[in-house]
């Protein structure tokens, strides 16, 4: 009866379909907040139609029974939402360089509405966010994307259960190599901030009867602006850089 009901090509499309669309729903520019859910489903289902004529020849045989059906997809789904996760931690990296730096500059107060995550966050970070996406496609780096969703295949075989150790040490390098990326895009800010605030501490000291911290305030702000003009360019390219690296050790191809 379950091979009545699902054919081998309706069985290899929702086999396809169930990584696909797991791992669209986290991708970045796909499966952003402001993105609606039909849009997505809808680009969910054009990729499967897609990638599952290629990989057709690596997919397994109908299960025998429903129980094993159920494994199968979700094993599946399993891979699609841990690969849309590793490239969403990445550029979540954005946004928590772009807390540090607000933090830096003194505008860690100044919160507005984010339209990826849909809650507040940081104004540097939200263009940080912005402008990550922006460039993932202007770069072609969403090809990428799509290239690596079909080489996974080869690196995650269908049907088989998912090395759960393998996926926990991968998703421990890809937070290690998040947090490593926001530490170095905000270090210029980091080193800036460090400076400035000993000293505006040592004037604070000389003249106490100044009130440093009123004036220096503006002066924090102007400056982490002016960093922020030099070091956006280079930051958003080492961002570029990181992404495609990280990316390429998950899908095991450069």
């Amino acid at each position: 009866m379950l091979e009545q009901v699902l054919s081998t090509g309706v069985f290899a499309f929702l086999l396809v379909f169930a990584r696909v669309g797991s791992a669209a729903m986290l991708l970045p520019g796909f499966g952003e907040a402001y993105v609606p859910p039909r849009v997505r489903l809808m680009v969910a289902l054009v990729l499967a139609f897609v990638l599952t004529p290629p990989v057709a020849a690596v997919l397994p045989p109908l299960p025998d029974s429903p129980t094993r059906l159920l494994l199968v997809l979700g094993g599946e789904i399993v891979v699609g939402l841990f690969i849309g996760t590793a490239a969403r931690l990445i550029l979540v990296g954005l946004q928590t360089a772009g807390m540090i730096i607000a933090f830096e500059i003194n505008l860690a107060n100044a919160l507005v509405n984010d339209p990826a995550t849909a809650q507040q966050g940081s104004i540097a970070g939200n263009l940080f966010m912005a402008l990550g996406v922006v460039l993932i496609f202007a770069t072609d780096l969403h090809h990428f994307l799509l290239r690596g969703l079909l080489d996974s295949y080869g690196t995650f075989l269908p049907g088989a259960l998912p090395q759960a150790g393998d996926m926990a040490d991968m998703a421990t390098r890809v937070v290690s190599a998040s947090f490593t990326l926001a530490v170095q895009i905000a270090a210029p800010f980091i080193l800036v901030g460090l400076i400035f605030n000993l000293g505006v501490g040592l004037i604070a000291r000389l003249m106490p009867q100044i009130q440093i911290f009123f004036v220096a305030m503006p002066l924090q702000i102007l400056l982490g602006l002016m960093v922020l003009m030099l070091s956006l360019s280079v930051g958003m390219m080492w961002f570029l850089d990181r992404f495609e690296v990280t990316m390429s050790g998950l899908f095991g191809a450069r």
